[in-house]
């Protein structure tokens, strides 16, 4: 795993060009590869390329980048791993290709000069973001895997393009002002991320998964023209045709079969994803999905396989007797960390630095933190991530599938019963919960955000509405600026459910659940595979039929079946925790000053970003136990944190701050 980075320069800029701002760029993603660094540039030409690597398959001089063909016409920067390396360099082998080195970055380049840039991709099973300048045609070739695992943004300088695996490295690059994007700020507040077509800065983007964009210096004057690079990417690899064909095409054969054949699968896919020249372990949390992996992993190594897990002094969130139990009986080499609030008072204050743009996944802590013990024994790891998209695995995924038949009913039908629900919470719970054993506050504020957010889901008008509802952290607009953007527009398939998890495997895990993992672990120099997104697992997945994916009630079958063929039902047969954390009492105890401060109304005011009425009042009714707000305050509290560490001015000086730095 590594960093790459890279400035493309119009032909006015080539004279004013610093040659150290490629060095700037790849010193501040030093943590994505501690393992050396390299340059290469073509000033006449108006590109440089940088890398920072984290050496894991031939560790030698030999897999150093940037890495020219052996042509020489191309040259990459290349951050990621081609996982069927060995299998490719043996058929271009037999095409008379001879090989200096054992990376798969030069059988990549080798395949790119054999079959071109896009049909290379399609054969490679990885993950990986990349920079390929074609000294031909004088192109810049930039592309990000299926799933966009790895990231790549790319910027707008004063002296041309950069781009870069974190947006740090843009800014080291050139100092230029930047706008903040009021619907990236709405997303985070209404999502708690930023969704991965968007960017926190205005002169930014993502390229997105499965996204490739070529840049050719066109014109006479060699210009380039920043604002039409948006449109001009185009996808080598689509989420969408992959999943609309599955469902016209699904699995017949019998439940037995079908569980065989992920089994066969996942083994595959784990297998690959365990070839390294270092130190490889796992994450273990205890659950369905990281269980299953290292199962497999177990049951392929001849030696008991690493594995890491995170404990907390609050039992309702803490699984590790659960992983314990599941390390145990596979026989791995197990390890576990403690996470007080006392250890997430000594990390906020750098989680701004390592997302680099808001991000309010409360799990980003534990995840974090187990990434930092598990570079001290490993230097890969392997991942459950991924287990909950593809085979429904979260609550909502349940509640759309019960809801259905309902959704079929009249609409108005629908709204005169959200509306009920919504009164009667407003009503009689409250009456309720003055004769229960629960604490009167904590009974009320549960029943009535399920009874509220039940009405929102009876009274959504189509599939859009719904998945909105189910995702959205509040119901509250607190920004004084725009609303998000418009979510892209997906196919709606043939039943809720699988446009449910459609829309989740296309934005939430790439905006979260893959952002989450990949600066934890690259933070601490570590890197992480996730063999349940192998994309040949993914195709099968989204042919399976509803009811092996949820039955009676519970998500994740047949992933279940699987599992039980390595470990006991009674050590994983629970319900699902996920990577949760206290963050709730924490905001109410040890994290109240920290968050006091940040969500002051004079602070608020003066930003001008924020209604600072509105959140002040969620912040007094969280404090006070009536409504639990802890998932939107966290979003506000890294906003808050993120703007601290960027030192913005106050909004009110322009109605679109500009920040320095980048």
């Amino acid at each position: 795993m590594c960093g790459i980075a890279g400035i493309l320069s119009d032909r006015s800029s080539w004279s004013t060009t610093d040659p150290q701002a490629i060095v700037r760029m790849t010193d501040a993603m030093r943590h994505r590869g501690p393992d050396g660094e390299g340059f290469w540039s073509d000033r006449e030409a108006g590109i440089t390329l940088g890398h920072r690597r984290l050496a894991i398959i031939d560790l030698s001089n030999a897999g150093h980048q940037p890495m020219l063909s052996s042509s020489g016409r191309y040259v990459i920067t290349f951050n990621g791993e081609i996982y069927n390396f060995r299998t490719l360099r043996q058929e271009l082998s037999s095409f008379g290709y001879r090989f200096r080195g054992d990376s798969d970055t030069e059988v990549l380049l080798a395949a790119v000069e054999r079959w071109g840039l896009e049909s290379a991709l399609k054969r490679s099973i990885g993950m990986f973001a990349l920079g390929l300048w074609d000294r031909k045609n004088r192109t810049l070739h930039l592309a990000r895997d299926r799933m966009g695992k790895k990231p790549l943004y790319v910027a707008k300088t004063p002296i041309g393009i950069a781009f870069a695996s974190e947006l740090k490295a843009i800014r080291a690059c050139a100092r230029t002002d930047g706008a903040l994007s009021q619907p990236a700020i709405a997303a985070l507040l209404a999502q708690g991320r930023i969704p991965d077509g968007e960017c926190i800065w205005s002169n930014v983007f993502k390229i997105p998964p499965g996204g490739l964009l070529s840049i050719r210096l066109g014109g006479p004057a060699g210009t380039l023209d920043f604002e039409s690079l948006r449109s001009d990417v185009r996808t080598w690899w689509s989420l969408a045709d992959l999943a609309q064909n599955a469902r016209m095409n699904p699995l017949a054969e019998r439940d037995s079969e079908l569980v065989e054949k992920l089994d066969d699968l996942l083994r595959i896919a784990v297998r690959e994803r365990m070839v390294a020249d270092v130190p490889i372990g796992a994450f273990l949390s205890g659950g369905i999905d990281s269980s299953t992996v290292v199962a497999l992993m177990q049951a392929q190594s001849a030696q008991p396989i690493r594995t890491f897990t995170i404990a907390f002094d609050e039992q309702v969130y803490d699984e590790s007797s659960c992983a314990a139990t599941v390390a145990r009986h596979l026989g791995t080499d197990h390890t576990e960390v403690r996470l007080t609030s006392a250890d997430a008072l000594d990390v906020i204050p750098s989680l701004p630095s390592i997302w680099d743009e808001p991000f309010a996944d409360e799990s980003q802590i534990p995840t974090l933190l187990v990434s930092q013990v598990a570079k001290r024994q490993v230097t890969v790891a392997l991942s459950g991530d991924g287990g909950d998209e593809c085979f429904a695995g979260y609550s909502r995924h349940r509640v759309v599938a019960r809801l259905a038949p309902v959704l079929h009913y009249n609409i108005v039908l629908r709204r005169m019963a959200a509306k009920i629900l919504v009164q009667f919470a407003d009503s009689s719970y409250a009456k309720l919960s003055d004769s229960a054993a629960l604490p009167h506050s904590a009974l009320r504020m549960l029943q009535n955000d399920r009874a509220r957010r039940l009405g929102g889901l009876l009274a959504s008008i189509d599939d859009d509405a719904l998945c909105a509802e189910l995702s959205r952290l509040s119901a509250f607009k607190l920004t004084l600026g725009s609303e998000p953007v418009a979510q892209k527009q997906w196919p709606k398939l043939d039943d809720p459910l699988s446009t449910l998890l459609l829309r989740d495997m296309a934005d939430y895990l790439p905006s979260d659940i893959l952002v989450k993992l990949d600066r934890a672990s690259m933070a601490a120099s570590l890197e992480a595979r996730c063999p349940i997104l192998d994309h040949r697992v993914i195709d099968f997945a989204w042919r399976l039929p509803a009811h092996v994916k949820i039955r009676n009630g519970r998500g994740k079958w047949i992933l279940r079946q699987v599992l039980a063929g390595y470990v006991p039902r009674r050590l994983f047969e629970r319900p699902k925790q996920g990577f949760d954390v206290p963050i709730g009492t924490w905001l109410k105890g040890p994290l109240r000053t920290w968050a006091s401060d940040l969500l002051s109304e004079s602070r608020l005011r003066h930003q001008g970003l924020l209604d600072a009425v509105l959140v002040q009042s969620c912040w007094r009714e969280h404090l006070a136990g009536k409504r639990d707000h802890s998932r939107v305050l966290w979003a506000l509290l890294m906003l808050q944190a993120w703007l601290d560490s960027v030192r913005a001015p106050a909004a009110t000086e322009s109605p679109e701050p500009m920040l320095e730095g980048i």
